[in-house]
């Protein structure tokens, strides 16, 4: 009995020591589980309630209106129409996939627009309508409106895309649109732009669309939603309108782009004229070229193939990319320079000019005024080759690439379009670098001779011709190229112009630049450009180019035997009036033949162009 009783209390101590360790745990338990709602509630209440609001709120961007760019008398390059589009709103569509194919059998909705609308849904989380289609035609949208009853959460609406009015005429110069892809995206991340262009399918991509992207973009909008547990938008909490892009005026002449390219008719070349007194680019023209609406949408592969592989290469900006021996149009410079390193003087005349004989190899020229008694006006006038040959052998290309280097030559103008070309200005330590073996690197005398002539290495841009002439006009003053005039507020109106810019000054003597200058006159006057100019309404100074494409090693030249695209280049540079030049330009025809046959003849077209539409309005030209 005494055994049964202290082994009862022995069980009760027991007992109770468990239920004092099941209380411990039990608060213990308890303790944890506040602990846990206080770092919840309490210590991490701020990231929560983000994650919360993140839940219930939701930011759309709003894309801003791209600025419109339009030509020095107001004509729109680039602008924004109205179009239809049909759009999805996927918070208000249960059977996303089953309704896009309904109304497949509606409106033509091909596999580029899935897969875009796709991508937009990522990026926007699925809030807002996504367009499924673009630019709907007037019965597509008549078709939909009929049906929209079988189709909640689909509407047509009417937004804004680019348009380009002068088509191919101002292509290379405006440049165009096209979707943001992956490198798109990568340099934006690095800029740190890529939330401003949250909603925005399209970037520029060359030309002034490229190069004032930022001027013309503005600024991203948002609003704010309350969205509930199925993502579906309940009201609106805040919001913030976009800011449209700024409209540019630019330098560009439409009228006389449209002309200019018609004028090339097709053929392969490049036309650039520059306002000599501020730099500003009056044209810039390469032919053939290309429509920029075709790279709105994305391109299909027959339009690609068709741009892209063709021997002709519409998309190649010859004006400003395109390099080439500058033939006889090298002559003029090569004058100043032999006037200021003291080798010639104006009226220092020179017989037997018809042959120059160099280490055993004669070279001939054959033109009747280039003979004997030939000066510096003379050989500018009539482009006596034998002239530059003897001063070329005097100067040595040191002080030939010396000099040019001063005025530009191999060296990008600085305009502000992107993807201009150096050139090449060809020179000892040029050579050292371009080539790899020791025994090309040598620089001989008779590349000077080539050098002198414009032949050779040399290779420029038709834009640095044009440039080249505007720093010899302007008696050394280096005025850079610029396409912008001025940028306009699309809200208030504000015009604020661009100042013209000096980057630079050449000493020239101005007796000297006076006598190169009256050579030119004398060439569209009575030399190698006096007939494609004969009865001009203005006065005008010009010198021609032919540019070898291959080196003939001594036989003779027959342009009818020569395969087109081994014919000689085509050139002509000019300025116009000569008393006070207002437009100095450089033509360039590929393979075109003698510059005094094709790039002058075309050159006269351009300049009547110019100064008839001119008449009236205080800027027409004069003798």
């Amino acid at each position: 009995m005494a055994k049964s009783m202290l082994e009862d209390g022995s069980e009760i101590v027991r007992t109770r020591r468990r239920l004092w360790w099941l209380v411990a745990a039990i608060l213990a338990g308890f303790a944890l589980l506040l602990g846990r709602m206080y770092q919840l509630q309490v210590g991490e209440h701020e990231r929560f309630r983000t994650l919360a609001d993140d839940n219930r709120q939701a930011f759309v961007p709003i894309p801003p209106h791209r600025g419109q760019i339009f030509d020095a008398r107001g004509e729109p390059l680039a602008r924004n129409v109205r179009s239809y589009t049909l759009e999805i709103d996927p918070a208000q569509v249960k059977d996303l996939e089953g309704t896009i194919e309904r109304l497949s059998a509606l409106v033509r909705i091909e596999e580029g627009d899935r897969k875009r609308f796709l991508r937009q849904m990522r990026d926007q989380r699925g809030l807002g309508s996504i367009a499924i289609r673009q630019h709907l035609t007037d019965e597509e949208v008549a078709r939909f409106v009929a049906w929209k009853f079988a189709f909640p959460g689909v509407e047509v609406q009417a937004r804004l895309f680019r348009e380009y009015p002068q088509g191919e005429a101002t292509a290379h110069v405006v440049g165009y649109l096209g979707r943001i892809n992956e490198q798109d995206l990568e340099r934006l991340e690095t800029e740190g732009l890529s939330g401003a262009y949250r909603g925005t399918d399209y970037i520029g991509k060359e030309g002034v669309e490229a190069a004032y992207e930022r001027l013309l973009h503005g600024a991203p909008g948002w609003e704010l939603l309350e969205v509930n547990a199925a993502g579906r938008a309940v009201r609106r909490l805040d919001r913030r309108e976009a800011v449209s892009g700024k409209d540019l005026v630019l330098t560009i002449d439409a009228g006389l782009q449209r002309f200019a390219l018609d004028a090339f008719a097709g053929r392969r070349g490049a036309f650039v004229a520059l306002d000599p007194r501020d730099g500003s680019v009056i044209a810039m023209v390469s032919s053939p070229s290309f429509d920029p609406r075709l790279f709105l949408d994305g391109l299909t592969q027959a339009d690609w193939e068709r741009l892209a592989l063709s021997e002709d290469r519409p998309l190649f900006n010859r004006a400003l990319r395109g390099t080439y021996p500058p033939g006889s149009t090298f002559k003029p410079f090569m004058a100043m320079l032999g006037l200021a390193s003291g080798k010639r003087q104006p009226g220092q005349r020179f017989d037997r000019q018809g042959m120059f004989e160099y280490s055993g190899v004669r070279l001939y020229d054959k033109k009747s005024n280039c003979q004997s008694g030939v000066d510096l006006h003379r050989a500018l006038t009539f482009s006596c080759n034998v002239y530059f040959y003897t001063l070329g052998n005097e100067l040595g290309i040191d002080a030939i690439s010396a000099f040019m280097g001063k005025l530009g030559f191999g060296q990008r103008t600085g305009i502000d379009l992107p993807n201009e070309a150096p050139g090449v200005l060809p020179s000892r330590e040029w050579k050292r670098q371009r080539f790899k073996k020791a025994s090309q690197q040598q620089w001989f005398g008779g590349e000077t001779l080539s050098t002198s002539i414009g032949q050779g290495y040399n290779a420029y841009t038709p834009l640095k011709m044009a440039h080249a002439l505007s720093i010899l006009v302007n008696g050394g003053v280096i005025r850079k190229p610029h396409v912008l005039a001025a940028t306009l507020d699309p809200v208030t109106g504000e015009r604020i112009p661009v100042a013209a810019e000096v980057s630079g000054f050449v000493k020239l003597d101005p007796a000297h630049v006076d006598a190169a200058l009256r050579a030119m006159v004398d060439g569209a006057r009575i030399g190698t450009s006096a007939r494609a100019f004969a009865g001009a309404a203005y006065s005008v100074g010009g010198k021609t180019g032919t540019a070898q494409v291959f080196s003939l090693q001594g036989r003779k030249y027959d342009p009818d035997a020569t395969d087109e695209d081994l014919r000689d280049h085509s050139w002509y540079i000019a300025f116009a009036p000569a008393e006070q030049p207002r437009i100095v330009a450089a033509i360039l025809v590929e393979n075109g033949g003698p510059g005094g046959k094709t790039a002058a003849p075309l050159m006269r077209q351009i300049f009547d162009y110019y100064f008839s539409s001119r008449e009236g309005t205080g800027e027409g030209g004069g003798q």
